[in-house]
């Protein structure tokens, strides 16, 4: 008699968080887009610093004129969307600086956007910051952790495969 001895093999993608500050379901972002799962799985993070991270290797497939959100293409094919804040596209890129554009090659950290939270706040916009995977059917499951806050760099989104 023999045993074979098998494993399963889980591949899996982990993101991490492009943005520090506290993190919330989806389903608590006031913006039906995003809460109602739309346009894709993910969670959001109410930032406490006005700076937005690479939150893997990829490429920057869209970089919106106004600074307010960014499409990343990860190398192992996740599809990103990171919109900072809620209708902040109607300050036409106020409050905004960008450090890429569109076909930029990033590296996981790399700095993407500044953002202004007080001046977009006190301009009455809500900045909690949704992160979408917007390919979420590819993936048997979307993991996000359950921590209440995250810094740059640690672990936000977990894709199953």
């Amino acid at each position: 008699m023999f045993h074979v001895k098998t494993e399963t093999l889980i591949e899996r993608e982990v993101l991490s968080s492009p943005i520090e500050g506290d993190v919330i379901t989806l389903a608590e972002v006031k913006d039906e887009a995003f809460s109602s799962g739309a346009l894709g799985k993910g969670a959001a993070v109410v930032p406490v610093d006005g700076k937005l991270y690479a939150p893997a290797n990829g490429t920057i497939t869209t970089m919106f004129p106004t600074g307010h959100a960014v499409g990343i293409t990860t190398d192992d094919g996740a599809e990103i969307l990171i919109h900072v804040g809620m209708d902040t596209v109607q300050l036409n890129g106020k409050h905004f600086t960008t450090h890429v554009k569109q076909g930029d090659r990033v590296t996981k950290g790399q700095l993407l956007t500044e953002f202004d939270i007080a001046e977009i706040v006190a301009a009455g916009y809500d900045i909690t910051t949704p992160v979408i995977i917007t390919n979420s059917d590819k993936y048997l499951d979307i993991l996000v952790i359950d921590d209440k806050t995250v810094k740059v760099g640690e672990r936000l989104i977990t894709l199953v495969i």
